[in-house]
This record gives structure tokens, sequence and C-alpha cells, in this order.
């Protein structure tokens, strides 16, 4: 595939008039960018919604029924971490310290998967190549899922609306037993991963190292310790990773992968006509910006542009600098995208996949001047 180039032909200043303004934000509170106390409370309620069922189901103290809504309290805490903790860390937005975001990030690590691969999709693919496909792993079609109009259009997409949601669930499950494997080799494969043949090794080693760790606590322990039949113990496992999977899958679909998003297709020499920041504000969205909870417990990934823009901001700040993103950009003209709940922002997703099923005309941001 050819390097993708974003042209900005209209010679517009925004992106650094929107930083310029925000980083004088920042200036004049005397405040840090990086986490403060906000986020070591948050960091302690999402350990705590994983780890204090996992304790208690070991404890035996609870009856079968309670184990099992357990299971699906560390499936909202799994999320929760992946979420508000190790998505800060791994984009080195929760600490100013190196080292405290590396330890931060390998949150991924306890909860199965490697912070390795996560940054090749997340901060490199689909942050710089947002909605692009083929570009941006996060859209490519995979299990039959047409996230794009880019994506040829086959019969199978006319059912998409009734199996996605299953396909949802199952994310972070396969994720933590065959994706990381498999995104290690195209990576390495493809030249994308940039590690000499050492590094490699250490790497592989490394996520085989965390993987075992994870498969004995999560299932050799309690196969150990309770006693519990084969499949009672993959009905718990599997409702963590349902929830967790369903939560999210869905987050981010409906940052991205919802009505008046941009899908842009780069020119056969990989160029995209428009300055980066721009191409960031018609390919995402917000949702819910104005409920607290969703902000909370999503880590500020609703507010899904300024996120775009300031990937190594703490989104303990996104609310105080979404003001001055969106009178920036309205200065320019350039869309601010919102749904005002998440409910709104879920019923579009459903008309997108929809309209996707039927390989329907999309209206996108690009179209909307």
């Amino acid at each position: 595939m050819n390097p993708i180039k974003f042209t900005n032909p209209r010679k517009t200043d925004f992106h650094k008039t929107v930083t310029k303004r925000v980083e004088q934000y920042f200036k004049e509170k005397g405040i840090s960018t990086h986490a403060d106390n906000r986020m070591v409370v948050k960091t302690a309620c999402m350990f705590s919604l994983y780890f204090v069922p996992y304790f208690l189901i070991l404890s035996g103290i609870l009856p079968l029924y309670a184990m099992w809504l357990g299971c699906a309290v560390m499936g909202l805490g799994l999320a929760g971490i992946g979420m508000a903790v190790m998505h800060d860390a791994n984009h080195g937005a929760y600490s100013e310290k190196r080292w405290v975001n590396r330890l931060m990030g390998y949150s991924l690590e306890i909860v199965g998967g490697n912070s390795g691969n996560w940054k090749i999709q997340h901060n490199q693919q689909h942050h710089t190549f947002t909605n692009i496909h083929e570009y941006d792993y996060d859209i490519r079609e995979r299990m039959n899922l047409r996230f794009t109009p880019a994506v040829q259009y086959r019969k199978v997409h006319r059912f998409q609306l009734f199996y996605a949601f299953v396909l949802y669930g199952l994310q972070t499950f396969f994720w933590v037993l065959i994706k990381d494997f498999v995104n290690f080799y195209q990576y390495a494969e493809q030249g994308i991963d940039k590690l000499d043949r050492k590094s490699r090794a250490i790497q592989l080693a490394t996520m085989i190292f965390f993987k075992a760790a994870y498969i004995g606590y999560m299932i050799v322990l309690p196969v150990i310790i309770l006693h519990l039949t084969w499949w009672q113990l993959a009905i718990g496992f599997m409702t963590m990773h349902v929830v967790a999977g369903l939560i999210l899958t869905t987050v981010f679909q409906l940052a991205h992968v919802v009505e008046d998003t941009w899908f842009p297709e780069p020119d056969a020499g990989g160029n995209v006509d428009e300055e980066w920041a721009i191409h960031q504000m018609r390919t995402t969205v917000n949702f819910a910006p104005k409920n607290k909870f969703v902000t909370f417990y999503v880590g500020g990934l609703n507010y899904q542009v300024e996120h775009h823009l300031f990937q190594r901001i703490c989104h303990v700040h996104y609310p105080a600098i979404a003001p001055i993103v969106q009178k920036t950009a309205a200065e320019y003209g350039i869309p601010y995208l919102s749904n005002n709940t998440f409910g709104s922002a879920f019923a579009s997703h459903l008309r997108l996949l929809k309209k996707l099923s039927l390989n329907e005309t999309i209206r996108m941001a690009a179209d909307m001047g």
C-alpha cells in the first residue's frame, strides 16, 4: 500500500491554532496535561471492579448465581481498565514519567492483552489513518462485518445487523487467545513493528509469559480451588469476556462508525486531500458529552474528537478543553460532530450498519460543507 499523505490543499492552520489555544489553557490554569487525583481514584475503582469479584469468587463463599454475576462485574472492570487506565498510559498521557506510563500500560497484560501490538494497531494505525480502509485496522472487514463503504459489498453483509453484536461480544476473547499472536506475525511480516530480531524475540517471549500468567490466574487457579464443572467455569469466563467485548467494541463504534462520519478513499498516490487535524474532525464523533457517568466509566472516550487531536493529554481534561476545540472548529467552518446522548449515538450506529448492509449511499461529514 502507498504511504498516506494528508495534503492540506486549503493551506489551513486549524491544527496550529487549536493546539496553541489548548496549550494556553493549561498554561493559564497552571496545571499539567497529565493525570491528577481524579485519575488515581478512577484507576482504583476500575481495578476494584475487576479484582474484588475475582477474589470473592475464589474464596468460595458465594453461591453459584453470585459467582456468575461476579463474572459479569469483572467484565465491567476489564472494559473499564482498558478504557480508563491502559488507554491513557499507552498514549503516554497518564504521567509525565515514562516508567509510570509503562507500568500502568502493562495493565493490558494483566487482563490478557499485549501493549506492543496495541500501540501499533491503535496509536500508529488507527490514530494516524482514522477510517481509511486497509490502513485503519479497526474498520477493516473481519468476520464478515462491513464498517465502511470501501469494503466490497457481499450478500452476507445483508444480515450484519443481526450478527454484529454477537461478534462484538467475542472480541476480547479472541483478542486474548488468538488476535495478539496473529497481529504479532502480521506486523513483523509487513515491517510495521520496526523491531530488530532480538527485540521481536523479547516481545514474543514477554507476550507468551503474560498470556500464560493470565491463563494461570483466570483458568488454572479456579480449576484447582473451586469445586465447579468445566462448563460452569467456561460460562463464567465467557460471561466476563462477552460483557467486556460488547462494551469496548460498542464504545469504539459510537465514535467512528456512525452517521455523518467520513470514510475517505486516498487517490492512487496515497493522497488524502485534507489537513490531518480536519481529517480527524470528520472521522470522529463525540457522544453523551454531558453524561458524567459515561465520561467517568469510558475514560473520556465519549470526547473522542478531543482525544484524536490531543492523544497525549489525559482524558480527565477533555471536558474542559472541548469548548475550545468546538469554538475553533466553528471559526474555521469545520464540522464538530457529536451525539448528545448514548442512545442517540447507538441508534446512529445501528442505522449506519443497516445502510452498509443494504449497500446504500452514505452521507458523510465531507459532504457537510
